[in-house]
């Protein structure tokens, strides 16, 4: 899995991916990104800062999106929780999606796994952190598979009556 960073000419690919993921989201009855989030307005503004990457697998083929933001994100100003690392020298993963056609043959994990290790590379980073809607149990399973520790939760921070679960990765 190779992670290439985005430009402004894969916007509507990236807004493609996602939109599959919402509806994949929809399809297993949950509610996340069934609003406005991701807007367009936010992919800009990732590919803008140089955060949204396109998932590319080994036969050079696009499984997915994925953005690595740099903190502090102020989406977490109002955690309802204890960070394992008290630091702003953290990133947060946000907009994680694979296809559809390629759901299910373990591309989400690799790509985690190529984000993580990417960022352990990273001298200016102490922990990577990531959330995902309460009832999203897929993505709790590979965020808890991939070593993460939940530490709290956010209400509201995306919909008003929705609730996230946080998770932190010590570096």
């Amino acid at each position: 899995m190779q992670l290439r960073k985005a430009t402004m000419a894969d916007f509507d690919q990236i807004i493609t991916i996602l939109k599959d993921g919402a509806n994949q989201l929809a399809e297993h009855g949950v509610d996340q990104w069934q609003g406005d989030y991701p807007s367009h307005d936010q992919i800009k503004e990732d590919i803008k800062n140089g955060w949204a990457y396109l998932a590319v697998s080994d036969d050079h083929e696009t499984v997915g999106a994925i953005a690595i933001v740099d903190g502090p994100d102020h989406v977490y100003d109002n955690l309802n929780g204890k960070w394992l690392c008290d630091t702003d020298n953290y990133v947060v993963i946000h907009r994680v999606a694979i296809k559809s056609e390629h759901a299910g043959k373990g591309y989400a994990t690799q790509l985690l796994n190529s984000v993580i290790n990417k960022i352990r590379q990273s001298d200016k980073v102490d922990s990577i952190r990531i959330d995902t809607h309460e009832d999203n149990k897929a993505m709790q399973h590979l965020i808890n598979k991939m070593g993460f520790t939940q530490v709290g939760k956010l209400h509201g921070a995306y919909r008003p009556d929705e609730t996230s679960y946080v998770y932190e990765l010590k570096k």
